[in-house]
């Protein structure tokens, strides 16, 4: 018996929230295996579905939580000092406010649907300043589309559930391996970039 099996519900929502937070467990193995276990009668797949979504969003408002508190002038004058390891000038900053200002739905909506991005999108949200409702309405949005997304698939495939996180496993890694060398560059660069000596 699995531990989603002995907890149930409260044990989706809990491990769902805490792939958010930090995640040891990521939302493509807990889901499939969620929605294997409704397969096989032992919880029902709305429950299932509805337990996930909750505790991904629960554990995203923690991220937003964490953006709000930085803010976007503590960031400005964090950049001010530390630019370079942050890769951003305090110009950049503004900049990418505006930006997010605008386009900041979209980006939170997409965001929930990519692994290695889904949880950090929240903090930028949070930064802006974005309003509580609309975060929550796209983050909801892009939750409700992965979460169900994994856990019919798990439903579907029953005993072959595992297969769902081996086919995501890679591209999320990717992801992170991209952000990575992206980082490095931006850290290499930024005396070129920002016109300022870091």
């Amino acid at each position: 018996m699995t531990a989603i099996e002995r907890t149930g519900y409260l044990g989706v929502f809990l491990l769902m929230l805490i792939d958010n937070v930090f995640p040891p467990i990521p939302s493509e193995v807990i889901m499939p295996l969620a929605g294997f276990a409704a397969a096989r009668g032992q919880l029902c797949l709305v429950g299932v579905f509805l337990a996930g979504t909750a505790g991904s969003l629960s554990g995203a408002l923690v991220w937003y939580g964490v953006g709000r508190w930085l803010g976007h002038e503590r960031l400005r004058h964090f950049a001010a000092r530390h630019g370079r390891w942050l890769t951003l000038s305090p110009a950049e900053v503004d900049r990418a406010g505006a930006w997010f200002a605008r386009r900041g739905g979209v980006t939170v909506l997409l965001g929930r649907v990519v692994p290695g991005v889904r949880s950090l999108i929240s903090v930028p949200a949070g930064v802006a300043g974005m309003p509580l409702t609309p975060f929550l309405a796209y983050s909801a949005l892009g939750t409700i589309v992965w979460t169900g997304l994994l856990t019919a698939a798990g439903y579907g495939l029953g005993e072959n559930y595992r297969s769902v996180s081996r086919l995501i496993e890679p591209f999320g890694n990717g992801v992170l391996v991209l952000a990575l060398v992206l980082y490095l560059y931006r850290v290499a660069t930024y005396g070129r970039r920002s016109g300022v000596r870091g």
